[in-house]
Parts: structure tokens; C-alpha cells; sequence
């Protein structure tokens, strides 16, 4: 599958990103890629992420492809199994339930709730020093949905902050992650 076969949704986590940011670029250079706004990025509700991320999909014209960072990757890997549209996911540096209980702000419930297996190919890509989940912790997540586990080396959070702006080489993984998407 191309890019321009689908549509692609990205989701920010907290605070929503900066315009340096790796999705914040990718969503201007992939043609298809809609930034999924949420009412409140420092202060996120699970319920409400959710049902944006929904709303989303639901007007999606082509069948849709979820790119999630962090908080927003959490959200996606928790509303894809709802969406029947969704064919398939990239979550990188999603934080640990561990990790998100000690974040002021954050609704309980990213931490509380059940993870559940995708019924699509699905990466999750993480760290291997990632302040917000550990490497094993990750593992753990990506056993538990039946996704392909991509080991990012020692890479931070995998954003601006960890000398990840652009990130060419993740998008050059989720292209050839995509490239093997059946429609």
C-alpha cells in the first residue's frame, strides 16, 4: 500500500508537539496525514481522545492508517481495536502504565485501562532508554497487541528533545512498513 491509499491519522501526545517535531513534519509531507486535534493536550482525558480519535476515523474516506506518538500513541493502540477502518498502526515511545500514573494531569484511565490485541499489522517502536517506558515495558506492550516490536536503539523518547526532529529513518520504516499493508 502507498501513502496515498489511505489516510493517515497522527496523534500527538502531551502537549501536543512543536512544529520541529518528527509527526508535526511528517504530517506536512505525507499528503494524506491529518493531525487529529484534541480540546485539551495538557490536560488529557482518555474518553475524550478517544472519541476524537474515533470521529476521525469515521470521516476517513480511504482506509486509515494510525501514526501515534506517546500519550497519543497510547490513545491509539487503545481506540484501534473499536475502529474497523483502521488497517493498520505505528506507535512509537508509547509511556508505561507504570510511568503514567505519576504524571500530573493525565487521566487514571491511559494507566487503568486493558490493552486488547489489534486486528491489524501494527509496529510499536521503542528505546531502549526511554525516560517514559522501559525497553522490557515496551516489549510487554507490543506482546500484548500483536505488534511487530521495533528495537530504536538508545534513542530517548524519540522526539525533538532526544535529537529526533525530522527522524528520516523512521519514516523511512513506516514506508516500508506500509509497503507491506494489504488493503
Amino acid at each position: 500500500m502507498r501513502a496515498s491509499e489511505c489516510d493517515i491519522l497522527i496523534l500527538p501526545g502531551l502537549g501536543g508537539g512543536t512544529p520541529d517535531h518528527w509527526y508535526a513534519r511528517w504530517a506536512t509531507k505525507l499528503s494524506t496525514a491529518t493531525r487529529v486535534e484534541q480540546r485539551d493536550f495538557e490536560r488529557p482525558v482518555l474518553a475524550e481522545w478517544e472519541a476524537r480519535i474515533a470521529d476521525a476515523a469515521a470521516v476517513a474516506r480511504r482506509p486509515v492508517v494510525l501514526i501515534g506518538h506517546s500519550l497519543g500513541a497510547v490513545a491509539g493502540l487503545l481506540t484501534a481495536p473499536d475502529l474497523p477502518n483502521v488497517i493498520a498502526a505505528m506507535f512509537v515511545a508509547p509511556p508505561s502504565p507504570r510511568v503514567l500514573r505519576t504524571l500530573a494531569g493525565v487521566d487514571r484511565a491511559f494507566a487503568n485501562a486493558t490493552l486488547r490485541r489489534l486486528a491489524c499489522p501494527a509496529l510499536l517502536v521503542a528505546s531502549r532508554n526511554d525516560a517514559f517506558a522501559s525497553y522490557e515495558e515496551s516489549t510487554e506492550h507490543a506482546s500484548a497487541l500483536g505488534a511487530t516490536l521495533v528495537d530504536a536503539g538508545n534513542s530517548g523518547h524519540i522526539n525533538p528533545d532526544s535529537g529526533h526532529g525530522p527522524w528520516p529513518e523512521g519514516l523511512m520504516r513506516f514506508a516500508h512498513f506500509l509497503g507491506q499493508v494489504k488493503a
